[in-house]
């Protein structure tokens, strides 16, 4: 199957793109954080992530691409966090 592969940490994600993929995923922004980097420990999100808006999230995670569960993979209307690699079968 083709496929295009986007590479963030080159080009960056919009936040446009980002909130099109958070309505694919059907999660929240603080579903899709990485709670085990570095960058989530240092910015203490462990505790202000529930005071914070999904705008404010979605922010950090635009400035912070480390803080996303990677890799997300689309088709069409759906999209799955592709870990384990067996959920991309649930958009085949």
């Amino acid at each position: 199957m083709e496929f295009h592969r986007v590479n963030y940490y080159e080009k960056p994600l919009t936040r446009t793109k980002l909130k099109q993929l958070l309505k694919k995923l059907k999660m929240p922004a603080a579903s899709l954080l990485r709670q085990s980097e570095t960058i989530y420990r240092t910015l203490k999100l462990g505790e202000k992530k529930d005071a914070m808006s999904e705008d404010d999230l979605i922010d950090l995670m635009i400035k912070h691409p480390d803080l996303m569960q990677r890799p997300i993979v689309e088709r069409g209307d759906h999209a799955v966090i592709g870990r384990p690699t067996e959920k991309i079968l649930d958009l085949l």
